[in-house]
């Protein structure tokens, strides 16, 4: 019986192939190839006899001249680019910076259109009708300073016609001026109308020089030392309207007549009362107000308001 068998280089080749495949598939291969792991990454040169077409394993990867060198596991060329993935949450915001330098500052700018004027003020001299009977002859306003009516200084002009019953208050000159006065020998009794805040107010001094003289003690009416009946019986500059100021009275007489009257340094009674035995005067040499003993003697300066 005839045996079919197939031609010798044909078993060699088929035997060269199944080596092959059994290194590629991690298996046993005689010859001392051993096993060679299909996963595996690494390169492997594997020599193949070009008469018998036996593989054997080149552990240093390297084949005769008579082997065909075959490396397994190569790496081939890189494949094309991936598509690009979807794009990741936005994260999160972060933390402030720090503050920037001031910048420069800005040009000038240009001048502004002019403002409207403002309305005219009134004048102070409106709220009471000035007097022109002052100064030389009598023909000039009446201002603070000038020559008043009955010879005097005027130290006083009520422009805003804030007190009733006077716009100007005069000083007697001093040709008129009293000295080493007492305001009164009754240390006994205090005037109630000629004591306390109002009597010591601008425009009381003719009030309290009246209500001293209506008191009717001696030493008021009759007494020529006293200086209320000095002031009240006065006739300086042919008029008989003069008094005792009180103690605001004298302050202004004082505050603006500084230089000017002829004042002497020392104190000017006022018609202001302090107590049963005292009285306020109003010093010229220090500018403060002073309370005395109502015998003790001091200036008497009249005033005269109109």
């Amino acid at each position: 019986m005839a045996t079919n068998s197939l031609p010798k280089s044909h078993s060699r080749k088929s035997a060269a192939v199944l080596l092959l495949v059994g290194v590629l598939a991690g298996v046993t291969v005689g010859g001392g190839v051993g096993v060679i792991a299909a996963s595996s990454t690494k390169s492997v040169t594997v020599c193949a006899n070009k008469k018998t077409n036996v593989l054997r394993y080149a552990k240093n990867g390297k084949c005769a001249k008579t082997e065909t060198k075959v490396v397994l596991n190569q790496t081939g060329a890189t494949g094309a680019t991936g598509a690009t993935g979807a794009t990741g949450a936005t994260g999160a915001t972060g933390a402030a910076g720090a503050k920037g330098d001031t910048g420069a500052a800005g040009a000038k700018g240009d001048t502004g259109t002019a403002g409207t004027n403002g309305t005219n003020g009134t004048n102070a001299t409106v709220a009471i009708t000035q007097q022109s009977i002052c100064g030389a002859g009598g023909t000039s306003l009446c201002k603070v300073g000038m020559t008043g009516p009955g010879g005097g200084l005027i130290f006083f002009v009520d422009y805003n016609d804030q007190y009733a019953g006077l716009n100007y208050l005069e000083a007697a000159p001093q040709s008129c001026e009293g000295t080493s006065k007492t305001w009164s020998s009754n240390t006994a009794n205090s005037l109630v109308a000629v004591n306390g805040w109002a009597a010591r107010a601008v425009g009381a001094g003719k009030a309290n020089s009246a209500a001293m003289i209506a008191n009717g003690a001696t030493s008021y009416t009759a007494d020529t030392s006293g200086a209320a009946f000095f002031a009240e019986t006065s006739t300086c500059g042919s008029k008989d309207d003069w008094f005792l100021g009180s103690l605001g009275e004298m302050k202004l007489m004082y505050d603006n007549l500084q230089g000017v009257g002829g004042f002497a340094s020392g104190g000017y009674w006022s018609s202001s009362e302090y107590a049963a035995n005292d009285a306020w005067f109003q010093y010229f040499n220090y500018g403060s107000q002073g309370i005395g003993g109502k015998s003790n003697a001091y200036y008497v300066r009249p005033v005269r308001a109109f």
